[in-house]
């Protein structure tokens, strides 16, 4: 059974338009809230900036060096035209699949990078100044 996730009360199907069928699996509407809940389409997930898993869009996947024998490899057209385009080969921890996407990890975009600036103080410090 599927719960709202702002009050916890049950959600119930709600019809799609023609339009919403193309980007959305299922739409929920919570009884007691009227939240509404959208569950996207899977191919949905290869656009956007960051790479996602395939099977269940988590961005919490990890990059792999070479192929994993124990683990599947996920298929279908749009995995294979990223390996196509020069995608790497990735694995997602939660569906145990590995798949190739062209983009970068979220992960990495979230790490700030040490200004210049301060690179150039820590090497100009003199030594002998820290010994006083």
């Amino acid at each position: 059974m599927v719960k709202c996730e702002k009050c916890g009360g049950r959600l119930r199907r709600v019809h799609r338009t023609f339009f919403e069928r193309f980007s959305y699996m299922a739409i929920y509407e919570c009884r007691d809230c009227d939240r509404e809940h959208f569950y996207p389409r899977r191919y949905t997930y290869h656009f956007g900036p960051y790479c996602r898993c395939p099977h269940c869009g988590t961005f919490r996947v990890t990059r792999l060096k070479a192929p994993d024998t124990i683990d599947p490899v996920y298929t279908g057209f749009l995995n294979y035209l990223e390996r196509l385009v020069g995608g790497r080969l990735h694995h997602c921890r939660f569906c145990r699949v590995q798949f190739y996407d062209r983009r970068m990890l979220a992960s990495e975009d979230r790490i700030p990078a040490q200004p210049p600036q301060q690179q150039e103080v820590a090497s100009s410090r003199d030594p002998a100044d820290s010994d006083a």
